[in-house]
């Protein structure tokens, strides 16, 4: 007896010390194929296949904004065998619209690193009297008892939550009109029915180029390198406004820390691979990297950033 629980020990020994990794992984995304999150996972997972020696099979669970797959990856076993390709709706904004999500948002995820960061954009409706963001911020003061509106996918959704930041940082009042996808709402402004919408970059683009919207201003920090004619937001009088869609990859809270580390490692490898790069650049996604300790800071900033945005907007999920 003692000589098979002897037995049984030093193959469970042997087994723990496999080197990292030993078998196929999983990457969770939180809403259906053909998507930003979806597409960008299957960039990021073939690349970590080729690197990590294993298969990276990316699984789709879509619903609850991505709650459903995040909460999977939260619960699953800590080994850092389940990843979760996550975003700033998810991640940053679920937790203080959802008071009882089933995870905790904070430690129940690991941070691994970060994969890229869509811009967003002010975009107005061609017929808008204004050429920049004074100009609208001044119309916007000016419509007392009438006032502009602004389109978003939906309630609680990122779309939304940037309109009212800006509302918040501007100090104007706008009427929020949500809709079932971002598709509908830039017909509705390319057809007069909104006058404002922050979207994300790449869709607004091809239709300022024909004259049927107007970009008053890219929401980033910076002005960017694919776009240097395109002012910020922040510069044209609402300093610290930002609004942006980051992506990144997760692991379960708790899995072993030099997991973590080779999977970090390997993301920034393949983050700077130029075909990946071009590939993830293709999605309107600009690639940036950082270490898992970067990464949670970030995710902590944004999560108390959007609580902020949230309270003062009485926002709640529908």
């Amino acid at each position: 007896m003692r000589m098979l629980a002897l037995v049984l020990g030093l193959a469970a020994s042997a087994a723990f010390a496999q080197p990292y990794p030993s078998k196929p992984l999983r990457m969770l995304v939180g809403f259906p194929p053909g998507g930003a999150n979806d597409i960008v996972a299957r960039i990021v997972a073939n690349r970590l296949t080729e690197t990590l020696g294993q298969s990276v099979v990316v699984e789709n669970r879509p619903g609850a904004s991505g709650v459903i797959a995040a909460d999977v990856v939260a619960k699953a076993a800590p080994d850092g065998y389940t990843l979760f390709l996550g975003s700033t709706g998810t991640n940053s904004i679920a937790p203080s619209l959802n008071a009882k999500l089933p995870y905790d948002p904070v430690n129940g995820l690991a941070p691994v690193g970060l994969v890229g960061v869509a811009p967003s954009a002010l975009v107005v409706n061609a017929a808008v009297p204004a050429q920049n963001v004074r100009e609208f911020v001044a119309l916007a003061k000016s419509r007392t008892g009438k006032p502009l509106t602004y389109a978003s996918s939906g309630a609680g959704t990122t779309l939304h939550l940037g309109g009212e930041l800006f509302k918040q940082l501007a100090g104007v009042d706008l009427l929020h009109v949500p809709y079932k996808g971002n598709a509908q709402a830039l017909n509705d402004l390319i057809g007069g029915q909104v006058d404002m919408i922050i979207s994300a970059l790449p869709p607004a683009l091809p239709l300022a180029n024909t004259g049927k919207v107007r970009i008053l201003g890219v929401a980033t920090r910076e002005r960017l390198r694919s776009a240097p004619e395109l002012p910020t937001v922040a510069e044209q009088g609402v300093p610290g406004y930002e609004m942006s869609t980051w992506y990144g990859v997760f692991a379960t809270g708790g899995s072993p820390a030099n997991a973590i580390e080779r999977l970090s490692a390997d993301l920034r490898k393949a983050v700077a691979d130029p075909k990946v790069r071009e590939q993830i650049a293709g999605q309107g996604v600009d690639p940036q990297s950082s270490s898992p300790d970067e990464f949670r800071a970030l995710v902590r900033d944004e999560i108390a950033k959007w609580a902020r945005v949230v309270k003062a907007a009485g926002i709640k999920a529908e």
